[in-house]
């Protein structure tokens, strides 16, 4: 029996085993399968270990993604995390690149993936306040965010998250040196019932731009659409 003589259900159950680069080299063999590829039903589910995966073709966005994971921690990414004043010119510009390939993808979840639950950008020290905040506005069924070591990550994030997070159940922002125990506090208050983790990040020494110096991500944020 060939494969393509399996029904669609057959032929769905058998993709959801393989990884994303099999998935793209088997739907390129048939138009039959790369129907099979293209079907939102296959991607509910997003995991991506690296930033060069975010630029491939080996994936769908679609209203039916319910879950995204980007996690990293490779030395190059470690750099972004770095205060930018403290970055040597070759290192600004790496990290700019990354910063507007984390952010252009997630424009691009926040405009195709209304129906997210839960969102995981740990080490993610591009991901900006603005970001986030749009996020949360185009994702209202959002149930979890966890944002473990983003350091553009502010209190900013915090008052998106009350004033957007309806449905949002466990936010964590363990380790991100930019939000406060102020910013905390408030969010606490507004939120009485979200179980909220912040493991060190009020206890962590903030940026602090020299005078005249802007503050991270402010001129992110005049590119990026309200």
């Amino acid at each position: 029996m060939h494969i393509t003589q399996l029904n669609r259900e057959c032929l769905l159950h058998l993709f959801s085993f393989l990884d994303k680069d099999s998935r793209r080299n088997l739907a390129r063999t048939c138009p039959q399968l790369q129907d099979v590829f293209e079907d939102p039903a296959l991607w509910p589910l997003l995991h991506f270990r690296s930033l060069t995966e975010l630029k491939k073709d080996n994936f769908l966005l679609s209203p039916a993604l319910r879950s995204l994971s980007i996690c990293w921690h490779s030395s190059r990414v470690q750099v972004c995390s770095i205060e930018d004043w403290l970055k040597s010119a070759f290192q600004r510009s790496i990290c700019s690149r990354h910063e507007s390939l984390v952010n252009e993808f997630l424009l691009q979840v926040c405009d195709r993936c209304p129906n997210l639950a839960s969102v995981t950008l740990s080490g993610c020290g591009h991901v900006t306040d603005d970001c986030l905040a749009r996020l949360l506005r185009c994702c209202p069924r959002l149930r979890e965010l966890r944002l473990e070591n983003c350091a553009r990550v502010t209190n900013r994030t915090l008052a998106a998250v009350a004033a957007h997070g309806r449905a949002l159940q466990t936010l964590h922002v363990d380790f991100c040196r930019n939000v406060s125990a102020a910013g905390l506090r408030r969010l606490r208050a507004a939120c009485p019932r979200l179980a909220l983790r912040a493991e060190h990040s009020a206890a962590m020494i903030p940026d602090q731009p020299p005078r005249g110096l802007p503050a991270p991500g402010s001129a992110l944020r005049k590119l990026l659409p309200r």
